[in-house]
């Protein structure tokens, strides 16, 4: 098939428009957030790697709507939609998070969490050892604007999805933390899930 100059002049804004779009919406996703208790600022998202953006995609799963995957060897969350989607989002894990496999479920939300090192944490280092009695939530805190915290059996697992402060680190194995997201985007993660809502944690 061919097209004549003219058709093509006409198409061609429709064309920059779709492709533009594609960009505007991703960059929607990580824009600034004033009202924030810790205002964010937007992220420029050439700043994010493409297959790191918040993004829906298509996800064939037998878990029902409302789970949370985590794809720890691929540095991925999947919150599954139903109807074979899932809104994909790119973390970072680290020593906690490749011990951690099975299911579990959210036992409680927080925002703008407060943090305390373990105890493990606290002997290694005496830098931990300051923070034995917590540190407030915070644009300095490590665990960002929001975190999930894992349970099972009625007890704390001691695993948590959360925010963080080195958006630099998504997408790598770090060497401590458990699961951490973008601070955007474990807000949009955090909006949608329940508490009670179940985890799957696949290692390799």
């Amino acid at each position: 098939m061919t097209i004549s100059r003219r058709g093509f002049l006409i198409a061609l804004p429709l064309f920059v428009a779709g492709c533009s779009s594609t960009g505007l919406n991703s960059q929607t996703n990580y824009a600034a957030l004033p009202d924030e208790k810790f205002p964010l600022k937007q992220v420029p998202i050439d700043k994010i790697k493409p297959e790191l953006r918040r993004q829906e995609v298509a996800y064939e799963s037998a878990h029902a709507p409302g789970t949370i995957v985590i794809d720890t060897p691929a540095r991925r969350a999947y919150y599954v939609l139903g109807g074979n989607r899932a809104m994909r989002y790119g973390v970072g894990v680290g020593r906690e998070g490749l011990a951690f496999a099975g299911n579990a479920y959210i036992g409680r939300k927080a925002e703008w969490p407060s943090w305390t090192p373990t105890e493990n944490m606290q002997r290694r280092e005496e830098r931990y050892r300051r923070l034995a009695g917590g540190m407030p939530g915070g644009p300095n805190n490590p665990l960002g604007a929001r975190a999930m915290y894992l349970y099972r059996g009625g007890s704390d697992t001691h695993f948590r999805i959360h925010g963080t402060n080195q958006p630099e680190s998504i997408g790598l194995a770090m060497s401590s933390g458990c699961i951490r997201m973008m601070n955007h985007d474990v807000i949009d993660l955090y909006e949608r899930v329940e508490v009670g809502a179940r985890v799957v944690v696949v290692q390799a």
